[in-house]
């Protein structure tokens, strides 16, 4: 749990009293790769901070799988409006490599909310980056080239080229495998 402590001393200044009931609520989950913290369909009831490893949140559009995002070390994965307003979710979050997690359920965290202001100063901060990151990858989408988005991806996070396959990598671009290879080429 220390990597999530100090994910959260990180953004909000917080006594070890707070800290501790916040910690106190978060269980450990291990996920083996291929297996799932969320199925489409279903009522997310959990959100998860990644000690170690990667998930992929992701769809099927006819029969293809499009990787939204890819969650590693030090983030937060959850489907957020299942989360927070109890529907039923339209994303699968899948473990790519074997994953420790620190989850805390719904019931805690709406719990912690009230009575813990440092977490409810935190959860926003969560929220906020949701939505920036949310904002940044539909103006990428939208007013980027393919080659501008993977030199971004390539400086942000280097290492999921060398751990996540291309073929999630290509899909979250908004690429064919093919092109990513080309774009690594010239890189």
């Amino acid at each position: 749990m220390e990597k999530l402590k100090t994910c959260i001393s990180n953004q909000v200044t917080i006594d070890n009293s707070s800290m501790d009931a916040i910690i106190s609520v978060f269980k450990p989950m291990n996920i083996s790769k291929g297996n799932f913290f969320l199925e489409s369909g279903k009522a997310c009831r959990q959100m998860a901070f990644i000690a170690s490893g990667y998930l992929r949140m992701y769809d099927i559009v006819d029969g293809k799988e499009i990787t939204l995002w890819i969650g590693s070390s030090g983030k937060f994965i959850t489907s957020l409006s299942s989360f927070v307003f109890e529907t039923y979710n339209h994303w699968n979050i899948q473990a790519i490599t074997d994953c420790t997690l620190n989850v805390i359920n719904r019931e805690d965290h709406f719990k912690l909310n009230k009575t813990e202001p440092k977490w409810l100063e935190f959860d926003n901060l969560i929220l906020a980056n949701s939505f920036a990151l949310l904002e940044k990858s539909m103006f990428s989408q939208l007013h980027t080239t393919a080659k501008q988005r993977f030199e971004s991806l390539l400086e942000e996070e280097p290492e999921l080229f060398n751990t996540i396959p291309l073929q999630y990598i290509a899909s979250m671009l908004g690429i064919t495998p093919e092109s990513l290879s080309r774009l690594r080429k010239l890189n």
